[in-house]
């Protein structure tokens, strides 16, 4: 096995909520661990398709992205989405030399 460097190795109880939901005929099922880590960004796991990201609510309010990240196939698909995002996703106030 090559050498590498052990970053970190922690241990956390979290909060996982599931929301599922249809817009316009489409089936949503989607996983949201609440952590510590990520800065406060919950993991947003699509339970459909396996893809996943850390998203806030301020994060939610761009449809495109929303689209790109789940591979959604139309933009009105990507705007309910991020209408819901923004409704169960909590705020991240910003500190300085978050990222």
């Amino acid at each position: 096995m090559e050498h590498y460097d052990h970053l970190y190795e922690e241990s956390e109880n979290a909060n996982v909520r599931f929301l599922g939901f249809v817009s316009e005929g489409t089936r949503h099922d989607f996983g949201i661990v609440f952590t510590h880590k990520f800065y406060g960004k919950p993991l947003v796991i699509c339970m459909q398709t396996g893809q996943s990201t850390l998203l806030s609510s301020e994060d939610a309010v761009s449809p495109g992205y929303l689209q790109k990240i789940f591979r959604l196939d139309s933009e009105s698909e990507a705007e309910a989405l991020a209408q819901f995002f923004q409704d169960y996703l909590p705020t991240i106030p910003f500190e300085e030399n978050q990222y």
